[in-house]
């Protein structure tokens, strides 16, 4: 069988990778494509696949933008963190989907579902729609009105052999440092954390937490003031600790944006 796993989170995608070798499914390792403008690229230079495991949220944008650019004809899979999902569409046709975290058990019973699909075509029956445009509205719409995406409220942070409790509202910003992403407190202190600054910008209120650059995050609930700095850049300075930061060229107009709310 041949599968493309469609997911930006590189611990999902390898407990995936790792679902499907234990199911036994594929000869050869699944390609893993983290953007949907990389998602476009294969399909258009590659034969379909059998079946797709599709996240929903890539790092650039929404999964349903691929599949309004490119006619999918093969069953999809949609792995999610969202709790509510209209599907109806897709599952008379043997399409499901898995709410993260799922388990091996789940993957499972999709690919048992996948497969008996496989099965009733062998035996004559009709193939399924392709991904239609109606289909791809009523996915879309769904995700407008349902989805309600739950933000993180704390991190649990090891240090020096211990567990520490660090509330969001506590973090005055994120900072990516030599392939390590820390939280920084009031007092300075630092607090490593699992995953890449974009991950974690994904799991923050993005009404609290803005984007200063590459590497930085900052809670507005810390910022005492903003001044212009060379090269279209802004300074921000924090209420606590003295500390100061500044947004990027690029970034300083969508930081202005999210300055204003």
């Amino acid at each position: 069988m041949r599968i493309l796993l469609l997911e930006d989170e590189e611990p999902a995608a390898r407990q995936m990778l790792r679902f499907l070798e234990q199911a036994g499914v594929t000869a050869e390792t699944p390609p893993v494509l983290r953007s949907v403008e990389k998602a476009l690229v294969w399909l258009q230079t590659n034969s379909m696949p059998d079946l797709i495991f599709s996240d929903i949220e890539l790092l650039d944008g929404n999964a349903f933008t691929l599949y309004e650019r490119f006619r999918v004809t093969c069953p999809i899979i949609f792995t999610t963190a969202y709790d509510q999902f209209l599907l109806p569409a897709f599952r008379g046709n043997g399409i499901a989907y898995l709410l993260k975290p799922f388990s091996y058990e789940q993957v499972q019973e999709a690919l048992e579902k996948y497969k008996g699909l496989r099965a009733s075509l062998a035996g004559g029956a009709s193939a399924p729609a392709a991904l239609s445009m109606e289909v791809v509205e009523e996915l879309r719409t769904a995700l407008r009105q349902n989805a309600q995406p739950h933000y993180k409220q704390r991190f649990s942070v090891r240090m020096r052999n211990s567990f520490y409790v660090l509330q969001t509202h506590d973090i005055a910003y994120v900072q990516a440092d030599e392939g390590v992403t820390f939280a920084v407190d009031a007092a300075g202190t630092r607090y490593p954390l699992s995953g890449t600054l974009t991950e974690l910008e994904r799991q923050l209120d993005p009404a609290c937490f803005g984007r200063l650059n590459r590497s930085e995050l900052v809670n507005i609930a810390f910022v005492e003031r903003v001044e212009p700095y060379f090269n279209n850049r802004l300074v921000v300075k924090l209420r606590t600790g003295g500390a100061t930061l500044t947004t990027s060229a690029a970034q300083t107009p969508e930081f202005r944006r999210w300055l204003e709310g």
